[in-house]
């Protein structure tokens, strides 16, 4: 693929971004392209240097806010008949409510898992520090000859410990995997408004 190709590719499968938008990325990687052609590389393998377009465009269209992508689809929207305006606003109590009902329930959800995963940490955190109160005062147990209940505390603080460490890699992997389907989730909102032959 050439440099012409190439970018006659991209500004295809930009289509969803706003002019400007796609000119920007055009221009910036007709520069990458320039300046690998002029460090002694052909235009075809300056191409190649930057990856997959696929790959190239996700990326851009992943930096782009998703506002952008909203405004951009309506722009490209078809445009109501009078029928349509009516019934919208006639209709808009109900959809409106169920709109704000279904965005404060999803929400909702989303905090009240953060919460758990945020509670859980509380939870590693007091642990650690009752290990820590349990292995002082096996240690001061030691200096008042008591040596079964240091023997004791030092047990129970090894334990408490081990759990602690469960815990933070349970808590830890919880957390990551919030954060995955939370991103995965808003990518998925960002492909709805970059699919073609929906306007």
């Amino acid at each position: 693929m050439n440099k012409q190709e190439f970018i006659a590719e991209l500004k295809k499968k930009l289509f969803c971004l706003p002019y400007q938008d796609i000119e920007k990325s055009v221009e910036y990687y007709s520069e990458i392209i320039d300046d690998s052609v002029e460090d002694g590389m052909s235009e075809e393998d300056a191409v190649a240097s930057l990856g997959d377009i696929d790959e190239i465009v996700s990326q851009i269209l992943m930096e782009t806010p998703i506002t952008t992508l909203v405004k951009e689809k309506v722009k490209q929207g078809r445009t109501l008949q009078a029928w349509e305006i009516i019934l919208l606003v006639l209709g808009s109590p109900i959809w409106l409510s169920l709109g704000i009902a279904i965005f404060s329930v999803a929400f909702s959800l989303y905090i009240t898992v953060w919460a758990v995963v945020f509670s859980l940490f509380v939870v590693v955190l007091a642990l650690f520090v009752t290990a820590l109160a349990l292995l002082i005062a096996s240690v001061g147990f030691l200096f008042t000859k008591a040596f079964l209940q240091s023997a004791l505390f030092l047990g129970a603080a090894f334990v408490i410990a081990g759990v602690t460490i469960l815990l933070f890699l349970g808590s830890w992997y919880t957390a990551k995997g919030v954060a995955i389907l939370t991103k995965m989730f808003f990518k998925s909102i960002k492909t709805s408004f970059t699919k073609k032959g929906e306007n």
